[in-house]
């Protein structure tokens, strides 16, 4: 039972976070920059998941002051660095091949780690790695058979390394925080760093009050604005953060990945975006040697697979 629920939990999970590209697409395509559209997702998720920790883990909530230092690390780069460059990235390529640009990041972690502590990886690990490179070469389309933006792939790739950074920082933060606390404590910081950046003009912080085309219909502008606060960031995170308690890492974070298909289809669905036949089995290698990668790991708790259900300090 356990572990049906966890899988219903999962891919729930990855459905819901699949849809933040393409309605942070919509809001972009409207007149928002991603920045505003960052914003407006770290805020209203910060101040949701704020009032659920302080309603359900009041008591945990001190965590914070002894760990103020990986929570302003989650915040930074986990969230504002991942998402800013994730948005960017959108901007310039389709949302299918910005995730799974961005999902180089656990190839990225296993290299540091090998460089850093001189743990090699397995020879299952190795091979899982390089199918997901030459896979990453096809989805980037390195022949030059289509048109793709250096300018998307760069900021696809500054979304992998943060990412990366996350991973390295779960694995020093284990257990030292509750997940709710460190995902309501990292949104918080993640809103205040991209307020303030806004603030003094490093960072453009544009809205519009335009309607959204959503699955070719005219929206108001609060539909994806709400669907990003309330799908794509709260229910994402409890939903994650269930299937992992229930699951564990180690499968939790292989169902993750069907957050690549769930974006797939919302960007096919929702604005019209679509891979090409050669770029999906460029996506689909990247995926198959991530698995294989990740099964390869001498120490399965290490390496979470998504980019936002790495809330959890059981991870």
């Amino acid at each position: 039972m356990n572990s049906r629920n966890g899988l219903i939990f999962a891919l729930l999970s990855a459905a819901t976070f699949g849809v933040s590209g393409p309605f942070a697409k919509s809001l972009i395509e409207s007149g928002w920059s991603p920045g505003g559209a960052v914003f407006a997702r770290v805020a209203g998720g910060a101040l949701v998941m704020m009032a659920i920790a302080v309603a359900t883990q009041w008591p945990r909530l001190r965590q914070v002051s002894a760990n103020t230092r990986t929570v302003l690390l989650y915040g930074v780069f986990a969230i504002s660095g991942v998402q800013l460059c994730f948005f960017n990235a959108v901007q310039h390529l389709s949302v299918g091949v910005a995730l799974l640009l961005e999902y180089l990041a656990p190839i990225i972690v296993i290299g540091w780690v090998w460089i850093t502590k001189g743990a090699r990886p397995s020879v299952q690990t190795l091979l899982g790695a390089a199918v997901a490179m030459i896979g990453a070469a096809v989805v980037i389309d390195v022949f030059g058979s289509a048109e793709i933006s250096a300018v998307g792939v760069a900021w696809g790739l500054a979304a992998a390394a943060c990412l990366a950074v996350y991973f390295v920082i779960s694995e020093r933060a284990d257990g030292d925080l509750h997940p709710v606390v460190l995902a309501a404590s990292g949104l918080t910081v993640s809103a205040v760093v991209i307020g303030a950046l806004g603030l003094v003009g490093v960072l453009p912080l544009q809205f519009s009050a335009s309607n959204a085309v959503v699955a070719d219909h005219s929206v108001n502008v609060w539909l994806p604005v709400v669907v990003l606060v309330l799908v794509s960031t709260v229910i994402a995170y409890l939903t994650g953060i269930a299937a992992i308690t229930l699951l564990g890492p180690t499968i939790g974070s292989l169902v993750a990945l069907t957050e690549v298909l769930c974006a797939v289809l919302a960007a096919w669905i929702l604005v019209g975006e679509s891979v090409t036949a050669l770029q999906a089995v460029g996506g689909a290698a990247i995926i198959a040697g991530l698995v294989l990668a990740r099964l390869g790991q001498v120490a399965p708790n290490q390496i979470p697979a998504d980019p936002m259900t790495n809330v959890m300090a059981e991870e």
